[in-house]
């Protein structure tokens, strides 16, 4: 494919694109439920998810600063660890941790579309208006890769947005931070709050993504570790200047009735209905963002497998369209998994199989586990002083451990965690298997 499509402030647009735009804004209410309403307890979850990203970001970095072959995770995990477990990998992002997440996003994507446009809440249109999204986004992408990074570009501006707006207007006049009460700081002693770190790891979910377009950056050596330390920083600030301010304008109680429904509701307060509908129409845009930036790895994601022959048909998947310049049998693939877990996310809703949460938590949280594999690599070129700088080669793989390792025991809370779990390491074996057993056997 054509190389060097993106620059250094569209990874940046990538990585905040894709992580701020549909999980804080429809994830507020559930992590209010897990906390009691506690907004305190809300904000301490959010800095001990951020050790996560911040330090997972530094850590990866390192990694990416090496190589700029495609494939991101899976390309990292093959060329510093093995092919079989690059495999193992690749599979586990291409048909559970990346189809799930952009299943999710294409269904927000149809809630906040019947709230623009005033059309019934059902079920059924969410989803249809969100396969709809979807749909356009995908064809946008195969047509034209730089319309789909102009879109990702422009979308990150937009939805800082209402972001900030929110924000500022709960903080200088919501109410009077009764949230921030020693009762409030108490309530730390159970151990209920935890639950919370799965809908915040949603939150952050994101960064990783951009490495697999890393080949498609502009001198991607220099720049996506640049934006993998930048996109963090950027992200924590506005969660927790939202997430306060929303709490202050609505009040957890609200937030937790109104469900995915609070954001309307805060943007009516603010500007009246005119009003909130330009606001709403910034959050469509914003959830629009994240949903394309998960377009644009998801498409690419069966042809960097195809790439080392990780995955059947891989000649199929590797054929790049003369017309498009682009791999169009790897985007057909990714289609019919997305859609396969949109049907499963419909009838999970539809008979509320995970309560306060979805299908891709459990997926996200297992991601985490298997950085930790990466991580110890990067502690091991800085043991063999690949890697010079004692904080980047030992103190940010350490700290991203323990990150990733509280965001997977949060995650454990799921009553479904073991069966999802246990199909995460069946996708991920089955990788393994492939190419160990499959592909090296036969060379």
């Amino acid at each position: 494919m054509q190389q060097s499509r993106y620059n250094l402030f569209t990874a940046i647009a990538l990585i905040v694109g894709v992580v701020i735009g549909s999980g804080i804004f429809f994830k507020s209410d559930n992590i209010l439920v897990a906390t009691g309403g506690s907004v305190f307890l809300g904000i301490l979850v959010f800095i001990i998810a951020a050790i996560s990203i911040v330090f997972g970001c530094l850590t990866i970095a390192e990694l990416a600063a090496r190589t700029d072959r495609p494939g991101g995770v899976l390309t990292y995990a093959k060329e510093f660890i093995s092919p079989s477990v690059g495999s193992a990998y690749g599979w586990f992002q291409t048909f559970i941790y990346l189809p799930t997440i952009t299943a999710i996003l294409a269904w927000v994507s149809g809630i906040y579309f019947c709230i623009l446009f005033n059309i019934e809440q059902t079920l059924e249109i969410q989803i249809l208006a969100g396969a709809g999204c979807f749909l356009v986004l995908y064809v946008t992408n195969i047509f034209s890769a730089k319309i789909g990074g102009y879109f990702q570009s422009a979308a990150m501006v937009i939805k800082l947005i209402p972001l900030v707006i929110i924000g500022f207007v709960g903080l200088l006049f919501g109410g009077s931070g009764e949230h921030f009460t020693s009762a409030a700081v108490s309530e730390i002693s159970s151990t209920g709050w935890i639950a919370a770190i799965a809908p915040i790891a949603f939150s952050f979910d994101g960064w990783i993504i951009s490495t697999s377009v890393a080949y498609e950056i502009k001198n991607s050596k220099r720049n996506l570790p640049l934006a993998l330390v930048i996109s963090p920083l950027i992200i924590l600030v506005l969660y927790i200047v939202y997430f306060v301010g929303i709490s202050n304008l609505v009040g957890p109680a609200e937030i937790m009735n109104s469900g995915d429904a609070h954001l309307d509701f805060a943007a009516n307060m603010i500007f009246g209905a005119s009003g909130a509908k330009i606001l709403m129409l910034f959050v469509f845009i914003s959830v629009l963002g994240t949903l394309n930036g998960l377009v644009m790895a998801m498409i690419r994601m069966p042809y960097a497998l195809g790439l080392d022959q990780m995955i059947p048909k891989s000649s199929a998947m590797t054929t790049i369209s003369p017309r498009y310049d682009f791999p169009v049998n790897s985007a057909v693939f990714a289609l019919i998994i997305v859609g396969f877990w949109l049907t499963i996310h419909y009838f999970s809703q539809k008979y509320t199989l995970f309560p306060n949460s979805d299908i891709s938590e459990i997926a996200i949280v297992t991601s985490y586990l298997l950085y930790l594999g990466l991580y110890y690599k990067v502690f091991m070129l800085w043991k063999k002083k690949e890697i010079k700088s004692l904080f980047r080669g030992l103190v940010c793989p350490i700290l991203a451990t323990i990150g990733s390792l509280i965001i997977f025991s949060g995650g454990i809370q799921n009553p479904l965690f073991g069966l999802y779990f246990a199909i995460c390491a069946i996708v991920f074996g089955a990788g393994y298997g492939y190419y160990h057993f499959g592909v090296l056997k036969n060379n």
